[in-house]
């Protein structure tokens, strides 16, 4: 039997029928069952590890699911599987409406300023050749010989525009990061410099060139020069505002997620606040771990549950004022003993991660042994039958998987790892001979949004919020939040203090001590 039906079959003997009430049997079948497929065909059978649904927020009935297991639950639980002509799953309708908002059209306001760009950098390039052929076209006959003079002039022409066209192209040219709500002011402050700059030149070009047919050549030639000049000195000013200006660090912006408050500390430039913004989501992304709605949800239902415990009741007038008075306070003292429900509470569930970690610690390096058994046998066989990386993942991958769904639902992991992407970080693993503690380091600890499927748990829209405009520059006190479907960022700005350093010297003459003795002493 290959190694792709072991896989199977292991995962199919994960969930099973059982004695279960017809209540279990309903949970189960709800907490188990499969997506069907998108192309209407029949449903294959459902795996534990599985791709979280679209939407990755849990519900309260997720949540009493998961406090309602026990240890036991691979053994106590049932999966359905069943067939469908016509089905659509969670996932497909997520796809359906992002392919709709991306058949509306084009973001003209994305491509606007690169259009603008390109417009006027074409111009630009097209100027100094202009000024240069214009005259030996219209009036060539009557121009003076210049000589070595302009053949020497050409040469570095060519090689100035040759340096621009590259330093325009690493500068301006560069795909977008983001969709700025606001234009950057000051790359739209250059565009006009510039066009105002070439402007002018030809605006003098046509009066005092091609209306008076000048005669010295050499003359239009240093003037093309000038331009080209010009523009490489513009050029510079461009890399002082665009990259330089920011380096130098003047702000400290720290960054609190709303919904668990984790928080990073940051140090900026002189950036306007969309920018600040940009950057910021940039290093949340990389920083931050990846947000998981699932460990609130506990909180959520505590808190709730102690809420409604507490109950006031209206006698209308009847002799009962003491029993509601006692009653009021069986529930404030029910209440107050909260803290010792909650210390338990994380106590057991500390006590269970620790257990189902050591399991699947020494799972999975049994199986990683058994690999490297595997290795050292093939190796004396034919080269036809050794195994690729995918094929030992899929043979020793059911020897773990039990360990790893355990401990993934346990420590609310299971939406952000499907079978798939475990598979593939295992053969990759495998291929590259990497340790079992270098395969766990993902599922046991979190891992910053990067490391996740981009297209499922990337937020595609954010909304900055703020009470300055968006384009002003960074200042001390400014507090601004990004906003996405689930959570927010709150961004709070400080200008880092200026800083005196004083110097205080010391001779090194004075480095000089004196060993004083008692005399009772037994020196």
């Amino acid at each position: 039997m290959s190694a792709a039906m072991d896989t199977e079959s292991t995962y199919s003997g994960y969930s099973h029928y059982s004695g279960h009430s017809k209540k279990a049997h309903r949970q189960g079948r709800d907490r188990h069952k499969s997506p069907r497929s998108k192309d209407g065909s029949r449903s294959e059978k459902s795996v534990t590890i599985q791709t979280p649904p679209a939407e990755p927020l849990l519900g309260n009935d997720a949540s009493r699911a998961e406090e309602g297991q026990d240890d036991n639950w691979g053994e106590t639980t049932t999966a359905i599987t069943g067939t469908s002509e016509h089905s659509i799953s969670q996932e497909d309708i997520a796809r359906i409406s992002k392919d709709l908002e991306d058949s509306v059209g084009l973001d003209c306001k994305r491509y606007l300023g690169l259009t603008v760009a390109a417009v006027l950098g074409l111009l630009v390039f097209l100027t100094p050749i202009a000024f240069i052929l214009l005259p030996q076209i219209l009036w060539r006959d009557d121009l003076e010989p210049c000589g070595t003079v302009c053949e020497g002039l050409f040469i570095s022409v060519t090689f100035k525009l040759i340096i621009l066209l590259i330093g325009t192209w690493a500068l301006f040219f560069r795909q977008p990061k983001a969709d700025l709500p606001r234009v950057f002011v000051f790359r739209a402050l250059l565009l006009v410099v510039i066009f105002l700059f070439v402007f002018s030149y030809w605006l003098f070009y046509g009066v005092r060139i091609l209306d008076s047919k000048d005669t010295n050549y050499q003359g239009i030639v240093q003037y093309a020069v000038s331009l080209v000049d010009a523009l490489l000195f513009i050029h510079y000013l461009a890399i002082v505002l665009l990259e330089l200006r920011q380096l130098q660090p003047m702000f400290t912006v720290k960054v609190v997620r709303s919904t668990d408050g984790e928080s990073r500390y940051y140090s900026l430039g002189h950036l306007s606040i969309q920018r600040a913004a940009l950057v910021v989501l940039e290093n949340y992304y990389r920083d931050f771990t990846v947000y998981n709605p699932a460990l609130l949800t506990a909180s959520k239902s505590r808190a709730a549950k102690h809420m409604a415990g507490l109950k006031v009741y209206n006698v209308d007038g009847n002799n009962a004022s003491g029993q509601s008075r006692a009653m009021i306070a069986a529930a404030a003292r029910r209440r107050d003993s909260s803290h010792n429900e909650l210390y338990y509470e994380e106590a057991d569930h500390e006590r269970r991660v620790r257990k189902r970690r050591a399991r699947l610690v020494v799972a999975v390096e049994e199986a990683f042994t058994h690999i490297k058994r595997l290795q050292a046998e093939e190796q004396q066989k034919a080269p036809g039958e050794m195994m690729d990386p995918r094929e030992a993942a899929q043979a020793i991958f059911p020897s773990m998987a039990r360990a790893l769904q355990k401990y993934l639902r346990t420590t609310r992991q299971q939406q952000y790892h499907s079978m798939e992407s475990i598979l593939q970080h295992l053969s990759f693993c495998i291929t590259n001979n990497m340790t079992p503690k270098a395969f766990l380091e993902r599922y046991l600890n979190p891992g910053p949004t990067l490391q996740y499927d981009r297209d499922r748990w990337f937020s595609k829209q954010w909304t900055l919020v703020s009470e300055e405009a968006v384009t002003s520059g960074l200042q001390d006190g400014i507090v601004f939040v990004l906003k996405c479907l689930d959570f927010s960022l709150v961004v709070n700005v400080k200008k880092i203090p200026f800083i005196k350093l004083s110097e205080e010297f010391i001779d090194p003459k004075s480095h000089k001590f004196v060993l004083r003795l008692q005399s009772e002493t037994s020196v």
